[in-house]
């Protein structure tokens, strides 16, 4: 974290996206930082975690507070708070976690900010780690957010710096809109000075923050004047600019975030003559700024990832202003609504429109047909000997709603216990409705860090009404899909210190819950009987399984120099009936070429569990020192 917290302006970095995110505010003199953990925005909170966690080792003050907060709405309303203490403020979530936020949100905005407030929405365009591709940039035009998109990690890094001003200039929180491919891009940064936090805030009361109806309908009118002055500054924005490739007449191209980098590298490579127009602050648009610019072109071409936010805006404007000009994009079929864009589908797509030869060629096909190889559970993860006791206890019939996290993978074959998926926390919703529509028994599943962030309030619905359920939380002690982040049931908090470890059960007999095992899932057989008695149990159920994610409990062990256990398989008494690959699933169980079965020893992380799963005793352990 040494170069992170360099005070040497002028001073040239690599970094993350994500990490230059972080160094922006640093450089802004971030007071308060909050975030619940989701890909791709996770770098930003963990890089500050990282330096807090450090300074805590060192019992000095990093000069910010930081939380992983229960969900992203509470993570938003600890900074807002600070916010109004007069202090700077950052919250960071995926795309999706903006949805869970959005009753705060879009109430935050008529109150306003003191202290600036940079939001950050990390959206997913392909859905590499998410459940749906929204364009958060619409919750700009819903909640009347200005809004900054940033091409580079370094612009990321500026539009972080400068947003905290534009942010404590309009009293507005702005929305910082990044994608996958710019959070986890790498590129050269330039350092900028730091500035002091500061460090203490108070809060002055004031009547408009309530928003009672009547204080709603005065300050709705405040906001969109706010956000015409956001317009006049969009104008005059350094993030918001022309430029010229080759000899242009009358082409004129409009984009914004990574696509604009995709823009001009292809404008460059296919020898076009065109103007630019980048966007970087894109709500609300300098509509004088991109009047002028249309003015001058007689066909428009607008390159956007997903919804067509720019191009319907700038079809507006072209009706309003009469604008007599061709606009190329979306509706016209040149480009797709549908995932992220690539350097080849920008030339493609600008190969037709100019009508100049494509000098990439097509991606080479190949007729070899590979194996499927989807995602798996770790070998030794303590969600697969769940789901394994759960299918011995279940029938056939048995539906298995499923959450957000690793534990999603169960929808692999071949323990197939994953039937429907919506959000965060949606497992023990779903199965209260499925316990109204049918007499089919519903185990669902989620993990502790989802129990804390979305998982109690249908739990006690599920209690409430006695819906007949049984309800799994596979607690494995940290946030693991995310990268082993604490939550509320760990013992350590985000700035490294103590904290309060909450257990799920306590939680769970608190809600009225009247049946609740506890199980360790690496003792297959106990965790089958706990299942069926939970199944037998007439109403709500809930089952804790509780046991670390594997990969922590090596490195405990690796730190610890304690011996790990490796298993073999004893070919004279192995039947080769196949349970341990077939129904169990490790990863680190394979079939060699005559058909016998063996453990790959780098693969094999100790659990054991293949052990109880074999019915003919054919594995056993041998130890390895470590």
């Amino acid at each position: 974290m040494s170069e992170l917290t360099l005070d040497e302006p002028g001073k040239t970095i690599l970094l993350l996206g994500n990490e230059a995110i972080t160094r922006g505010a640093l450089e802004a003199g971030i007071d308060v930082a909050t975030t619940y953990p989701g890909t791709p925005s996770s770098e930003i909170a963990d890089t500050f975690s990282a330096i807090a966690r450090d300074a805590t080792r060192q019992k000095k003050d990093p000069g910010f507070y930081f939380q992983y907060s229960t969900n992203e709405k509470v993570a938003l309303e600890v900074a807002a708070a600070a916010s109004f203490c007069g202090l700077r403020s950052l919250t960071c979530m995926k795309h999706v976690g903006l949805n869970v936020a959005a009753d705060t949100f879009m109430t935050y905005m008529y109150v306003g900010c003191r202290g600036g407030h940079l939001i950050v929405s990390a959206d997913d365009p392909s859905c590499h780690s998410s459940q749906n591709e929204q364009d958060n940039r619409y919750f700009a035009l819903f909640a009347s957010a200005p809004m900054l998109e940033p091409t580079t990690p370094q612009e990321a890094k500026e539009m972080t710096r400068l947003g905290f001003e534009l942010s404590e200039q309009l009293h507005l929180p702005v929305l910082l809109r990044t994608t996958t491919r710019l959070n986890h891009a790498r590129g050269p940064i330039t350092l900028h000075e730091m500035t002091q936090p500061r460090r203490e805030g108070h809060f002055d009361k004031d009547p408009s923050l309530v928003t009672v109806p009547a204080v709603a309908r005065a300050n709705h009118p405040v906001l969109l004047k706010r956000l015409a002055e956001a317009e006049k500054i969009a104008e005059t924005s350094p993030f918001n600019e022309v430029i010229t490739v080759g000899s242009p007449k009358d082409v004129g191209v409009v984009t914004s975030g990574v696509s604009y980098t995709y823009v001009k590298e292809m404008a460059e490579e296919l020898h076009l003559n065109v103007r630019i127009l980048k966007l970087g602050m894109t709500h609300p648009i300098p509509r004088k700024m991109c009047t002028e610019f249309m003015a001058s072109c007689t066909t428009l071409i607008i390159v956007e990832e997903l919804e067509p936010f720019l191009e319907n805006q700038f079809k507006a404007l072209a009706f309003d202003t009469g604008a007599k000009v061709k606009i190329l994009g979306k509706s016209s079929g040149h480009f797709s609504r549908l995932y992220e864009y690539t350097p080849d589908s920008v030339a493609e797509a600008f190969s037709k429109i100019f009508k100049v030869k494509n000098p990439f060629t097509s991606p080479v096909t190949s007729s070899l047909k590979l194996p499927r190889r989807p995602p798996s559970l770790c070998p030794g993860c303590p969600h697969r000997a769940t789901y394994y006791a759960v299918k011995k206890a279940a029938d056939k019939d048995t539906i298995y709603p499923t959450d957000i996290g690793c534990y999603t993978l169960g929808k692999e074959p071949p323990l197939q216990t994953a039937d429907i998926l919506l959000c965060m926390g949606s497992n023990a919703g779903m199965a209260c409705g499925f316990s109204v529509a049918t007499d089919q028994k519903i185990i669902s599943f989620m993990g502790d860090s989802t129990f804390f962030h979305s998982g109690i309030p249908p739990i006690i619905n599920a209690v409430h009404h006695n819906h007949d359920v049984v309800i799994t939380v596979l607690d494995n002690r940290t946030t693991a899909m995310t990268g082993h982040q604490p939550h509320p049931g760990t013992e350590i908090d985000g700035m490294g210190k103590p904290a309060k470890l909450i257990k799920v059960e306590d939680v769970v007999k608190g809600c009225g819950v009247q049946h609740v095992e506890i199980v360790d899932p690496n003792k297959i057989k106990e965790t089958t009987e706990a299942f069926k008695r939970a199944l037998e149990f007439k109403g709500t159920s809930v089952v804790v399984s509780k046991s670390p994610c594997i990969l922590l409990e090596v490195q405990r062990k690796r730190k610890a120099r304690e011996t790990i256990q490796l298993y073999h398989i004893d070919q004279e008494k192995c039947k080769r009936c196949k349970t341990c690959i077939g129904r169990f699933g490790c990863p680190a169980l394979y079939f060699a070429e005559d058909g016998s079965v063996h453990i790959d020893p780098a693969q094999c992380n100790g659990c054991g569990n293949c052990v109880q799963v074999c019915p003919f005793g054919a594995i056993s352990a041998v130890e390895e020192s470590p």
